[in-house]
């Protein structure tokens, strides 16, 4: 593997002088973010196993690269996400609230229940394109759209995320190249976590890490530590300003590690040794930026007591919100598709109406159906 990038060290020191260019509040700001990630997980959690939602995807482990690149995003720039990157909403600002309502699929989700959990989709306060299940058919979109953003000329970055596992995919290769060709205004982020749901990196690929692909399309690329927020940072603010010159994309492989399972559905200690998750533990990303916050005089422990405390309670509330908000109307089956329904779509859904409105419940009948 290339060098990699770091920044922060284990203990939480830098290099003397080095300044990440955010302020005292940005600074806590990004741990903050890292905390409400946690506050998340541990609800969803919760909620999955109660059966009260039906499914989420674990961030533990992955937090400094998703605040680290979102940090380095401007709000006009657009993410073209993974289902693993919680923390680029939160740390620009999309309300906890309105990503429970996805959790939910209630009535003011933004997909109105059409979606699986998980799959957030915002166009405020930034631009944050759905998240897709199938792996790697959003790197195409993202240099699509990228592009359409340098033949109107303007000055935005597309970021698009992915796992080790998307590599794999024809979506990386085809947009990895079309990006290369065109000099796309887009930075690919492949977050390296080892293991692709079960599949370890070395079932997965004969190269020397993930980086070192780019090579094949004439792209730059870097290898980061991507449990160190500054390095991600660093690397991906470094890519955007090659974007926005015209010089077109960058790979970034971010080496980090999802400290449990690929999902709720997911049992990982059935393919990761213990002693792996043991040596991740000690490389805790939250716990690295913490070590750096209390030597630059930002943390102690009544810090860290508040904002856990806020952090959760942030979380629980919109959990509770989320949970009461009503069912999507059942006209929204039939809306959002057409300008104008059609005569035989129209008729299926009076006929559903009315079934509805003589049994009670969308789910009336026992599953039968109604001849």
């Amino acid at each position: 593997m290339t060098d990699m990038l770091t920044v922060i060290r284990p203990d939480g020191a830098t290099k003397k002088g080095y300044d990440a260019g955010l302020s005292d509040d940005g600074l806590l700001h990004c741990y903050r973010t890292m905390l409400l990630v946690r506050s998340f997980d541990e609800i969803c959690l919760k909620l999955q196993r109660a059966g009260r939602i039906g499914f989420s995807i674990p961030n533990r482990g992955i937090e400094a690269t998703q605040v680290g690149a979102a940090s380095a995003m401007r709000k006009t720039d657009w993410i073209f996400p993974s289902y693993r990157d919680f923390g680029m909403a939160l740390y620009h600002g999309i309300s906890p609230v309105d990503m429970m309502h996805n959790m939910f699929g209630n009535a003011e989700d933004s997909a109105k229940g059409r979606q699986m959990p998980v799959h957030f989709s915002f166009t405020e306060p930034i631009h944050f394109y759905s998240i897709s299940s199938p792996i790697g058919t959003h790197l195409p979109h993202a240099v699509g759209a990228a592009y359409a953003s340098k033949l109107r000329g303007e000055d935005t970055v597309h970021l698009v995320s992915f796992g080790d596992g998307g590599t794999s995919s024809l979506g990386f290769h085809s947009g990895m190249n079309f990006a290369a060709v065109w000099k796309a205004p887009v930075v690919f982020l492949c977050q390296n976590n080892g293991y692709a749901i079960s599949c370890p990196s070395d079932e997965q690929t004969a190269s020397d890490g993930y980086a070192v692909k780019a090579e094949a399309y004439g792209m730059p690329h870097a290898t980061v530590d991507g449990n160190d927020l500054f390095a991600v940072r660093q690397a991906v603010s470094e890519a955007t300003e090659r974007a926005r010159k015209g010089e077109g994309p960058t790979l970034i492989e971010a080496v980090t590690f999802r400290m449990g399972g690929h999902s709720t559905s997911d049992d990982p200690s059935r393919y990761v040794p213990k002693e792996l998750f043991d040596e991740w533990e000690k490389k805790d990303p939250v716990e690295r930026f913490r070590r750096f916050l209390e030597k630059k005089g930002l943390w102690n422990q009544t810090v860290e007591d508040t904002m856990r405390k806020e952090t959760l309670a942030e979380i629980d509330s919109a959990a509770k919100i989320a949970e009461k908000t009503d069912k999507p109307g059942l006209e929204t089956i039939f809306s959002d598709v057409f300008a104008e329904v059609p005569g035989h779509i129209r008729r299926q859904g009076e006929f559903l109406f009315d079934l509805v409105k003589r049994r009670g419940e969308a789910s009336a009948g026992g599953g039968e159906f109604p001849l």
